[in-house]
């Protein structure tokens, strides 16, 4: 699994902070909104307890805007009060779209029900839909553990303005998604006036051609269902159909995916969609870490990428990662540790940015291969069973060998076990050898060993015995140094350094971990 480089796009300080985004037009955020709301607000006819709050703005490349506000009266927020102001490129109000027409005017902004009424009163709405599912294919609600403040606010959605209360009610489903749903209730009687589940899913099924069959979380549509996560960023997967060109969101009627076969299309895309959540669930559960950016945005999944592409990338570029369906279109490359693999170039461009090439491509390269092989451990799929070995069922080599091996690295024929000052000449899937290597030593020891039905038997180069310290706290270290300690330029000699910091972060300066971390650099020659 080579990465594909690719250019990468820098915005200025100006467009970070206002949000622009050039695609065809300009994206500007709230900064980049006029100053002149008040006045815009009285050209508008607005009442005198009306205010509007700078959301959005679209600048187009003529200089025509348009800008969306949200509106409050007497500070509440008005719940179906916001709208879009076009403008012209002098500033004049050609047109106003809004969302509700209704003028505002309340006889009193008092409510009846106090807040932590009207917060029990939401949680006790969710709390009856225990064990009820809303239709036939949203998993039912199995607990509700968590309940938001209520906040008063306008409601005006429905064209009767009146005071109410939004309050946020957490839970979580019997399939493990989560939910947030929001409440509106009347400020007066309590009647729940709109409730809405903020996270759009659906709950589906499918059969790849690594994965088995897996539960997936899907979104559905006006018209069925399709390959979308919002529960974990709106991560996604697209179908290339053997080109490279823009691919096409996997959509259908019903929400079981695949049949296991390469001849099915989806069977691929199940494993890709599963992979993704797979790795965001392990970066989320095991670092707090929110997505591979750490900002709560999903990446998107590409497979059937190219026609007879025997490979798969990370392209921070589209903030994609891409499967060839290997030769003859017949072998795709969708197994659980190469969606782990390509995702975590992602996290590393999102972290140290190790350089692709040299020793620092060779740790970012078997960054990607430690983390994957962590996904793949966390998945414990029973068709994929976990290993320290590197895509092992996608069978590149065509003879069922893997493509790499952590515990002796050199049985692939070409990455290192140990340093040498040559290490950095060599390709940066061979040079991850000696991280590779070194990560399973710390993780499992050395010598001969059985482990989750595999056969290893790992050596050192100075002849050491080494005893793991558990490939959870391994990963812990080696997440910490990357995160923290590791730049650009790190090589073999900064990963010692940084990793003993983690360490004594973690464990302690004179923990077992600490001196076990010591240990394994020294038996792949890194002193």
């Amino acid at each position: 699994m080579k990465r594909k480089l690719a250019a990468v796009a820098v915005l200025s300080a100006t467009a970070l902070l206002t949000g622009i985004v050039q695609a065809g037009s300009a994206q500007a955020g709230p900064t980049g909104a006029p100053s002149d709301a008040g006045q815009l607000a009285k050209a508008l006819k607005l009442g005198g307890q009306e205010k509007l709050v700078a959301k959005d703005a679209v600048v187009d490349r003529d200089g025509t805007r348009h800008l969306r506000y949200e509106r409050t009266y007497a500070g509440l927020p008005v719940l179906g009060g916001d709208l879009v102001v076009h403008q012209s490129v002098t500033g004049a109000v050609e047109s106003v779209d809004k969302a509700v027409g209704a003028q505002l005017s309340l006889p009193s902004l008092t409510p009846k029900i106090p807040a932590d009424q009207a917060a029990a009163q939401a949680t006790g709405a969710v709390q009856a839909t225990v064990g009820v599912a809303a239709d036939k294919d949203e998993s039912p609600i199995k607990a509700v553990h968590q309940t938001g403040s209520a906040q008063l606010v306008i409601w005006a959605s429905d064209g009767n303005p009146r005071l109410a209360y939004r309050t946020t009610v957490e839970g979580e489903r019997a399939d493990g998604t989560p939910s947030s749903q929001l409440l509106v209730t009347d400020a007066a009687t309590g009647q729940v006036l709109s409730t809405h589940e903020q996270v759009q899913t659906a709950a589906g099924s499918g059969t790849g051609v690594f994965v088995g069959t897996v539960p997936l979380t899907t979104t559905q549509t006006s018209t069925g269902y399709s390959l979308q996560d919002a529960s974990r960023g709106g991560q996604s997967t697209q179908n290339m159909k053997n080109t490279t060109r823009k691919g096409t969101l996997f959509t259908k009627s019903t929400n079981t995916w695949g049949d296991g076969t390469v001849a099915n299309g989806e069977s691929a895309a199940v494993d890709a969609q599963y992979g993704a959540a797979a790795t965001w669930d392990f970066y989320k559960n095991t670092f707090g870490r929110n997505g591979i950016r750490n900002d709560g945005k999903g990446a998107l999944s590409r497979v059937h990428y190219g026609s007879n592409y025997v490979n798969a990338f990370w392209s921070d570029t589209c903030f994609c990662m891409s499967y060839g369906d290997g030769s003859g279109n017949s072998a795709p490359l969708t197994e659980i540790d190469v969606a782990g693999h390509e995702m975590t170039h992602g996290v590393t461009a999102a972290t140290a940015a190790l350089n692709y090439s040299g020793e620092s491509g060779g740790l970012n390269e078997a960054t990607s291969d430690i983390m994957g092989t962590m996904v793949e451990f966390s998945a414990n799929l029973p068709t994929n069973p976990p290993n320290y070995w590197i895509g092992e069922l996608i069978n590149l080599n065509g003879d069922g060998t893997p493509l790499r091996y952590m515990d002796k690295p050199s049985k692939d024929g070409g990455s290192a076990d140990s340093w040498s000052p040559s290490v950095g000449s060599l390709d940066v899937h061979y040079s991850s050898g000696v991280a590779n290597h070194f990560f399973y030593l710390l993780s499992e020891g050395s010598g001969a060993k059985t482990i989750n039905g595999f056969s290893y038997n790992s050596p050192t180069s100075n002849g050491s015995s080494i005893a793991g310290i558990g490939r959870d706290k391994a990963a812990q270290i080696w997440y910490r140094a990357l995160t923290v300690y590791f730049t650009s330029t790190t090589n073999y000699a900064g990963a010692r350094t940084g990793t003993l910091k983690a360490a004594s972060d973690l464990y302690g300066a004179s923990s077992a971990e600490y001196a076990a971390v010591a240990a394994a650099w020294s038996g792949v020659n890194v002193n």
